[in-house]
């Protein structure tokens, strides 16, 4: 829809699993026919930004068109194919253990990397109350990382009913609809009148990322997870004039091996279970038709998995 234009016949896509096909030579410890998660950031883990602990930003891209290590069907060739070029393959190959499904680990690569970062940048501690705007995929995966992270009641708001189902089933204590009260005030009623420890906003618009910051008590967090375009706007009131001792942080999702490794734990041990976020499932030959079910939300559809 060029919200995010890329150059033509680029192929898109950045939540890949895979099976080697062929290694570079200066790849170790890997073996063709190794099935792999691959990151959507690939950090090559030698820049300044690697090494300053900030993986993500790998590169330093300069503006939303070459963000960070974000390299996939943004600057070079994506997943959505039947074979991908993994640059610097060493840092971003992590093996998938014998025991768990593609689909098992196949969201991890992103959505479930990037919503559980939301709950772990807005430092959510033990007995916090946090509120997730939106419950999209994103959404539904801070949802799961805040219980994760030891919040004492969780706050989803989206005005989906079926996902609003899945919020609860990724661990939200209750689930607010926006078309049917005030959320702002309600949240502010079921805090005391304080507000949440955090505010996690998962849709990338003005209304969603104002109603977050409404929402946060002083001296709590925003943690920004949505992918704006347009102008972004601070209220000024809601911002306390910048004396409220507000915290408001983004987050872009974490790369690396590492990281996969740690989140396929997660899914290994029974902590999380990505698979109710996988709805539908497509042949590569039939994208066309995903992306049409996708963009429309047809059919409680949350994400798509495509098989070449």
């Amino acid at each position: 829809d060029g919200e995010s234009p890329v150059k033509p016949g680029l192929v898109v896509g950045h939540e890949p699993v895979g099976v080697i096909a062929e290694l570079g030579a200066g790849v170790t410890g890997y073996e063709v026919g190794d099935r792999v998660l691959v990151g959507a950031i690939t950090p090559c883990g030698q820049c300044h930004a690697c090494l300053s602990g900030k993986l993500s930003q790998c590169g330093h891209g300069s503006g939303y068109e070459a963000i960070g290590g974000w390299r996939f069907g943004n600057t070079i060739n994506g997943a959505q194919a039947e074979y991908l070029l993994v640059p610097y393959a060493q840092a971003n190959l992590a093996k998938i253990p014998e025991r768990l499904t593609d689909e098992q680990v196949v969201l991890l690569a992103d959505i479930a990397s990037t919503g559980f970062s939301g709950a772990e940048s807005g430092r959510v501690r033990i007995g916090d109350t946090v509120a997730v705007f939106a419950q999209g995929p994103i959404g539904l995966c801070a949802t799961a990382g805040a219980k994760l992270m030891g919040a004492a009641r969780v706050i989803g708001v989206d005005g989906d009913p079926h996902r609003a189902e899945v919020a609860r089933q990724m661990g939200a204590d209750i689930v607010l609809d926006p078309a049917q009260l005030d959320v702002v005030a309600e949240i502010k009623r079921l805090t005391g009148g304080i507000g949440v420890d955090v505010a996690i906003e998962a849709l990338g618009l003005q209304v969603t990322f104002e109603n977050a910051l409404r929402s946060v008590r002083p001296g709590g967090v925003l943690s920004s997870l949505g992918v704006y375009s347009g102008k972004l706007q601070l209220p000024y009131e809601a911002f306390a004039a910048g004396l409220g001792d507000h915290t408001v942080v983004t987050t872009l999702c974490p790369g690396g091996k590492e990281r996969m490794g740690r989140l396929m734990r997660m899914v290994e041990t029974g902590r999380f279970d990505p698979l109710p976020l996988i709805t539908h499932r497509f042949a590569l030959a039939d994208i066309g038709q995903a992306y049409h079910v996708f963009s429309n939300r047809l059919d409680g559809v949350l994400k798509v998995a495509i098989r070449p």
